[in-house]
C-alpha cells in the first residue's frame, strides 16, 4: 500500500452535466478543484472532494466519526464483530466483491470500507457528513479506493454503473427511506445488487432517550456532542458498577432497572471481546449516536420489500436482523445501463 494514492474513477461525474472530472492532471490529493468540460469545479479540500456543505442534518455524525474515528473498526479493535456483520449482510462471504466495484453510500469512518477493500473491492465512498475526514484517514492507503463528500440522493456517479451498492447504518437517519432506496437503486448495475438495513418497529428507547433526543437534535452539533459525550461519560461509571452487582441476590434488579431508564447504551455485556476500555467507548459512541441523529425512522420487513419492489429490484432476500431488517436484492439484467440520472 502507498500514501496519496486517489485516482480519479471511471463512474464519478458532475451533477449539472453528468460529464467525467478531471483534475487537469496528478492524483486527488494534489488538486484543488476537479472540472468537466463544461466548467464545473468541485472544491477538494484536505485531499477530498466536496460536493456537498458540511453543514446539514448529518453534522452530527461528521463530529461523531471524527472523534471516534478508529472505534469501530476491527483492524483497530482486534475482532470481527463488523466483518461479521457486513458479511452476513452480503450473504455469507465477502469473496462476491472481489475484483468487483462497490459504491459505499454513508461511509462513516470506514468500518466496512476497509473490510470491502481488504475483500479486494474497488470502493467508491461517500458520506454526507465530514466523516469522510475520518473514512480517508483509515482508507486512503488503499490502491482501489476513492472517497468524497456527497448526498445519497445526487452522489455523482454514472447512473447504473456499480456491481454493489452498499448503505449499512444510514438510510433511517435520512429524511425519507423510500426516496433514498430509490436514488440507491439508480446506482446499481443490470444485474448487480443493493445491500442494505434499516432500523425495525422493534427499536427501543425509554422515556429519558426519547426525550433528551428531542432536545439535543435540536441544538447545533458543535454544542450536543460535548453534552451528550459528558453525560455518557459520567453515566459509564455507575453502568459498569452495576455488573458487579449481577450476581449479588436481590441487587440485579437494580442493574435492570437501570438498563430500562438510564439513556446510557450499555453494551457491557454485549461485546466481551472487546475488554473493558473498548466496550465502554463503544457504549460512549452510540449513546451519541442515539441521542443526537436527526432522523430516526422505523420500517417493517413488509415495509422494505415493498419500496424495493417498487424500485424494480428482484430476487429480494429480506430479513430480520442485525439493526433490524437486512435485505440483498438485484437489478434485473434486463435494466438499461446508464440510464437515467
Amino acid at each position: 500500500m502507498s500514501e496519496r494514492n486517489m485516482h480519479v474513477p471511471d463512474e464519478l461525474r458532475c451533477l449539472d452535466h453528468a460529464q467525467p472530472l478531471t483534475t487537469g492532471g496528478g492524483q486527488i490529493e494534489d488538486a484543488s478543484v476537479l472540472t468537466c468540460a463544461s466548467g464545473c469545479r468541485v472544491p477538494v479540500v484536505n485531499g477530498i472532494p466536496r460536493f456537498v456543505d458540511s453543514t446539514n442534518y448529518a453534522s452530527a455524525f461528521g463530529l461523531q466519526w471524527k472523534k471516534f474515528k478508529k472505534t469501530q473498526l476491527d483492524s483497530y479493535t482486534g475482532t470481527t464483530i463488523s466483518k461479521d456483520r457486513l458479511t452476513r449482510c452480503f450473504g455469507g462471504s465477502l469473496e462476491v466483491v472481489r475484483g468487483k466495484s462497490v459504491l459505499e453510500v454513508g461511509c462513516g469512518a470506514g468500518r466496512f470500507t476497509e473490510l470491502l477493500l481488504d475483500a479486494g473491492a474497488n470502493v467508491f465512498a461517500c458520506d454526507l457528513s465530514r466523516a469522510v475526514e475520518a473514512n480517508y484517514e483509515n482508507c486512503h492507503q488503499w490502491p482501489d479506493y476513492f472517497v468524497c463528500q456527497a448526498n445519497a440522493l445526487r452522489v455523482p456517479v454514472l447512473p447504473r454503473s456499480f456491481d454493489f451498492v452498499l448503505c449499512i447504518g444510514v438510510i433511517q437517519h435520512t429524511p425519507s427511506p423510500e426516496e433514498t432506496i430509490a436514488a440507491l437503486a439508480g446506482y446499481i448495475k443490470p444485474g448487480g445488487t443493493l445491500v442494505i438495513d434499516h432500523y425495525s418497529p422493534y427499536y427501543v428507547q425509554n422515556f429519558l432517550q426519547r426525550n433528551l433526543r428531542r432536545i439535543l437534535i435540536r441544538l447545533p452539533a458543535p454544542l450536543a456532542k460535548p453534552l451528550t459525550l459528558g453525560l455518557a461519560r459520567a453515566l459509564l461509571p455507575l453502568h459498569r458498577l452495576s455488573l458487579k452487582w449481577v450476581p449479588k441476590r436481590g441487587l440485579w434488579r437494580l442493574r435492570a432497572a437501570l438498563l430500562k431508564h438510564s439513556p446510557f447504551l450499555d453494551y457491557l455485556e454485549l461485546f466481551p471481546e472487546l475488554g473493558d476500555q473498548l466496550m465502554g467507548e463503544w457504549s460512549v459512541l452510540d449513546t451519541h449516536d442515539a441521542l443526537t441523529d436527526y432522523y430516526k425512522h422505523l420500517r417493517t420487513r413488509e415495509q422494505i420489500e415493498a419500496c424495493l419492489r417498487s424500485c424494480g429490484l428482484v430476487e429480494l432476500e429480506v430479513s430480520y436482523g442485525g439493526n433490524g431488517v437486512e435485505a440483498r436484492a438485484k437489478m434485473p439484467a434486463s435494466a438499461v445501463a446508464g440510464s437515467g440520472l
